[in-house]
């Protein structure tokens, strides 16, 4: 009750980690350290790409992007989580859960969209190698990116706005740490059939076409692969898309647990577990996986300044 009693009817309840009492120290040292690693790891692969004249290809600063969108993902879910925490008060505001929920829609498409760039990207540089520099020129990365962005923007927008409209019930308690759609889909006590639709014609547009276009790049990059005579040549080939390979599964395969199912069979433990994953984890290991296996960007990352 005394959570209950220091909200308004505005207000919403963030209960992801209030069954834990007695884990809340740890919770906060776990979850302010690896937003830490986040925000270093991410912010030194800017820097490493920015500062090193070899890395300024469509490939790096397609990286740099993801980079820059990782750490505006920390961003937008862990400060709040951290404060939860630390003050034991889990309200959040009607308008600023709204926009919580449309930054973080707004980063995750944009992700997507940007993985299927760096896909595509990879499929002209090993089965289009002669006409790689004529197709990845500066304006066309330039403008992939400005598409990307304007698009997951748009999309976000739209979905928030039709939120926006909702009642929500009186209990107004989220089962979540932050303020996601399936949760607050659980919460309205309005009609959701048409922000279903929306939702659902969003996902083909903004999750199909992407993975298809992920897809559709790695079985050309594959059949290339296979084409080149000596295991030497294709360790060579293939290492340059093992990193990005890695962080689409870790990305994908989080998404298609929380959001790929109908709303009532939603699970409030199996989306905390997959949206920890993919808000928290993945952003954290990204600037790992694309440097661990890449001696173009340790030779950047230890030319720093």
């Amino acid at each position: 009750m005394g959570i209950r009693n220091q909200t308004t009817l505005s207000d919403f309840l963030l209960l992801g980690f209030c069954e834990l009492p007695e884990q809340q120290p740890l919770l906060f040292g776990i979850f302010l350290g690896m937003s830490l690693v986040t925000m270093l790891g991410n912010l030194l692969i800017i820097l490493a790409i920015g500062s090193d004249q070899h890395l300024h290809t469509p490939m790096y600063f397609f990286l740099a992007n993801l980079s820059f969108i990782d750490t505006c993902f920390s961003c937008t879910i862990v400060p709040k989580v951290l404060v939860n925490i630390q003050t034991q008060h889990h309200t959040i505001t009607h308008t600023g859960c709204l926009m919580q929920m449309y930054f973080f829609m707004a980063l995750t498409l944009l992700d997507d969209f940007l993985l299927a760039v760096m896909a595509y990207d990879r499929y002209v540089a090993i089965c289009l190698p002669l006409h790689y520099i004529m197709i990845m020129h500066p304006q066309s990365c330039l403008l992939l990116v400005a598409a990307s962005w304007l698009c997951s923007h748009l999309l976000a927008f739209s979905l928030t706005l039709l939120m926006s409209q909702f009642s929500f019930c009186d209990s107004h308690s989220i089962p979540h740490f932050f303020c996601d759609v399936p949760p607050l889909l659980k919460l309205a006590c309005s009609d959701t059939h048409i922000f279903q639709v929306t939702m659902l014609s969003e996902a083909v547009l903004s999750g199909m076409i992407p993975l298809t276009c992920v897809l559709v790049s790695y079985s050309h990059i594959i059949r290339t692969i296979l084409r080149v005579p000596s295991a030497g040549g294709k360790h060579k080939v293939f290492s340059t898309c093992g990193s990005h390979l890695t962080v689409v599964t870790l990305f994908y395969g989080t998404l298609f647990v929380v959001y790929f199912q109908p709303s009532s069979s939603y699970s409030a433990d199996t989306g905390m577990v997959a949206s920890v994953i993919y808000t928290i984890v993945t952003p954290m290991l990204n600037p790992f996986i694309y440097s661990l296996r890449n001696r173009d960007m340790q030779g950047a990352l230890w030319s720093i300044p």
